[in-house]
């Protein structure tokens, strides 16, 4: 039987601290929120919980935060990340009046890296490798940016550029055709002292899904994790990813919306 609850505070305990932001420019406490900037004029609202604030309560802490990045004209974008068994009265409500706008739920995915780790074959012609290069990692994000139909972004590549040469553990992966086409891609995170390797950016083109070629990609770097130390594997999931990592053995703990505001 597997201990959804066991991981759950696992998750609650080991991830939701400084650990969950290793790249940020900035972290500011107020009251049980910790107040995130990052690169590329990005906030991000975050916490281990409310500390039992009721409603009233929940709504002087979006309002105080959003005025906190109001007085920063570099934020161009704040994201509040809600988890869905966090106990928030009226959280959803005043996001929306503060200007936050709901994106799609997501799920909470925790499960044993070693339960990922096995062989899995790839098409032929395609190959998984890690990259550092500038070029493959300019690659890497634009072909990112265009399986989630966002405009190919500089800047967002520049922000993992500049977080590889932090050298904090993070790893790069591509899946690849002998003519050198990136068609899926993902990152590694082990997170320093937890037990914990985040699986992230997991994106794949869509005439190379369901072929296994994300599976395999996600088994990488489940073996590089291990490597490391780290025997738990988390991720957010889209409803594209999710059963895949359910398969491979991970499980849903709770669910995550982000909620944007834009300046």
């Amino acid at each position: 039987m597997v201990d959804r609850a066991g991981l759950l505070r696992a998750y609650d305990d080991q991830l939701r601290t400084d650990a969950e932001t290793p790249s940020a420019i900035a972290v500011e406490r107020l009251g049980p929120l910790r107040l995130v900037t990052f690169a590329g004029g990005r906030g991000f609202v975050t916490y281990r919980d409310l500390g039992g604030a009721d409603a009233a309560g929940v709504d002087r802490l979006v309002a105080d935060a959003v005025a906190y990045y109001e007085l920063q004209p570099s934020i161009v974008k704040v994201e509040w990340k809600t988890r869905g068994h966090d106990l928030a009265p009226g959280l959803h409500e005043s996001l929306v009046a503060h200007g936050f706008a709901p994106g799609e739920p997501e799920s909470i995915m925790i499960g044993e890296a070693v339960r990922l780790a096995g062989d899995v074959p790839l098409p032929d012609g395609v190959a998984l490798r890690r990259v550092t290069a500038e070029h493959d990692v300019r690659a890497m994000s634009a072909m990112q940016d265009e399986v989630f139909g966002d405009p190919v972004s500089d800047a967002m590549a520049d922000a993992i550029l500049r977080r590889l040469a932090l050298h904090d553990g993070m790893e790069l992966w591509v899946a690849e055709t002998a003519e050198g086409e990136i068609v899926s891609a993902g990152r590694l995170e082990p997170v320093a002292g937890t037990d914990f390797a985040g699986i992230w950016g997991g994106a794949t083109r869509e005439g190379w899904r369901g072929r296994g070629i994300y599976r395999a990609l996600t088994a990488a770097r489940a073996r590089s994790a291990l490597a490391v130390g780290k025997t738990l594997i988390h991720s957010d999931s889209t409803e594209f990813s999710r059963p895949i990592l359910e398969r491979s053995g991970l499980v849903k703990v709770s669910t995550t919306t982000p909620y944007l505001r834009r300046r």
